[in-house]
């Protein structure tokens, strides 16, 4: 299917941060190895990783003529490290890590030992020579705006309003950043959180602890800043049982987020095209492969080089897009339940 503009305006900008600097740099093991070596975190705290990242990864490694290996940790750190230590011992020309609890830190020193370059992929992992991600305090903006924007649209004072705070697993270094984008919009408005849950990327997790919050509240919710669609969708499910609609935000545009968003359960979601992210990954682990040293101009706070991908708001007008992206689709989104939704919004 087509992509939107949107999208190819996001894919521009990712593939031009990076600007090949020659050959230098590039370790002779590195150059010598064909072979990219990925590991993927879970299946839980998103769909995206095996639905997304990984065909879209194989297919842009392969392309252009390297093999790849990938695997999925399972949410386990210790099949993590197995897994990184059997891929070592095959040879890798470049590893990228999507972070787990930590896990990615040793594997990225036994890389670097092995002369293997490494990209953190989405989440920043300490010691990687790269770090591809979305502009992840720019994703907790958006959220935050959303949080702003629906008690506005509700009549509710930001300064007044009881907001809850349910974030993501604060070792996923992401997760900080997303806060803090959140709340330095939020807090801009005035809103100060009536209560925190702890942080997790566990939607079961994080429904219990949120409806254990609204008890401690007394049902006095006007809001819910929520880290991404999975918790998001556990929240709004003990809304469902309370007969309460608030604003709640989310990320991935899951088929779960977007359905919750034409239903108005859910405020907003944000949009991080996993194509994208996966390009620019794909094309960094080329150049790597290919003996030549990126060079990329934007950095983290300890100087790592990081290619920063916009993400994307979408409300109720722009599910339409991600669907028109080819990253959702229509058959699964428009059940009976949201039919009427569907056809109010075009989704089709």
């Amino acid at each position: 299917m087509k992509k939107s503009s949107l999208i190819s305006i996001a894919a521009l900008a990712a593939v031009s941060a990076l600007a090949l600097s020659g050959c230098a740099g590039a370790s002779n093991d590195a150059a010598a190895s064909t072979r990219a070596c990925v590991i993927l975190p879970d299946t839980e705290s998103s769909p995206r990783w095996e639905a997304g990242d990984k065909p879209a990864l194989e297919k842009a490694l392969t392309d252009a003529g390297y093999s790849v290996d990938i695997q999925n940790a399972q949410g386990d750190t210790a099949k993590y490290a197995t897994i990184a230590d059997q891929m070592l011992s095959k040879g890798c020309g470049v590893m990228i890590l999507t972070d787990h609890q930590g896990a990615a830190i040793q594997v990225a020193e036994k890389a670097k030992a092995a002369g293997v370059p490494v990209i953190a992929y989405d989440r920043p992992v300490a010691g990687a020579d790269y770090y591809v991600s979305f502009d992840n305090e720019g994703v907790g903006a958006i959220e935050g705006e959303c949080i702003v924007d629906g008690l506005t649209a509700a009549g509710k004072d930001p300064k007044t309003a009881s907001v809850v705070y349910v974030g993501g697993d604060p070792a996923d270094g992401n997760a900080k950043m997303f806060y803090d984008g959140a709340v330095s919009v939020m807090s801009a408005a005035g809103i100060k959180p009536a209560a925190e849950t702890p942080g997790t990327w566990d939607g079961t997790k994080a429904g219990t602890a949120f409806e254990q919050a609204y008890t401690s509240l007394g049902g006095a919710v006007d809001a819910v800043w929520v880290a991404n669609d999975t918790n998001a969708a556990a929240v709004i499910t003990i809304l469902d049982k309370n007969g309460k609609t608030v604003p709640v935000s989310g990320q991935d545009a899951s088929v779960a987020g977007l359905q919750n968003v034409l239903l108005g359960k859910q405020t907003c979601t944000v949009y991080k095209p996993f194509s994208v992210e996966a390009a620019a990954a794909s094309d960094l682990a080329i150049q790597i492969l290919g003996g030549k040293a990126p060079s990329v101009s934007k950095k983290l706070a300890d100087g790592t080089p990081f290619v920063a991908v916009t993400p994307i708001k979408v409300g109720p007008e722009q599910v339409i897009d991600v669907v028109a992206a080819g990253d959702a689709s229509a058959k699964d989104l428009c059940t009976a339940e949201l039919a009427e939704a569907c056809a109010k919004y075009g989704v089709k």
